[in-house]
């Protein structure tokens, strides 16, 4: 979703989503598509909207919080908000 997301915005290639859409079906990938069900969004409300307002990335700060697993990110507002583990 944020790939495509990020691909509208002109912000990534087509291509990019070519090739992770190519790697996920590859049957060999380290990546795993995540749901978007009602686990991710029970935890969303523990993102704060005031402190990550852009919806896409509350998603994907709620995913990573949902599957307990810390989120790789370059984000300032999903940093500052202490909910979620990041890297980088």
């Amino acid at each position: 979703m944020e790939i495509l997301y990020l691909q509208e915005k002109w912000r990534i290639s087509a291509d990019l989503k070519v090739l992770l859409d190519e790697e996920l079906r590859s049957g060999n990938s380290r990546f795993t598509i995540a749901n978007l069900d009602e686990s991710v969004v029970d935890v969303m409300a523990q993102i704060p909207r005031n402190v990550v307002p852009d919806l896409p990335d509350r998603i994907i700060a709620a995913t990573a919080l949902s599957l307990g697993l810390p989120l790789i990110t370059k984000d300032a507002k999903i940093h500052s908000c202490k909910v979620v583990e990041t890297i980088w």
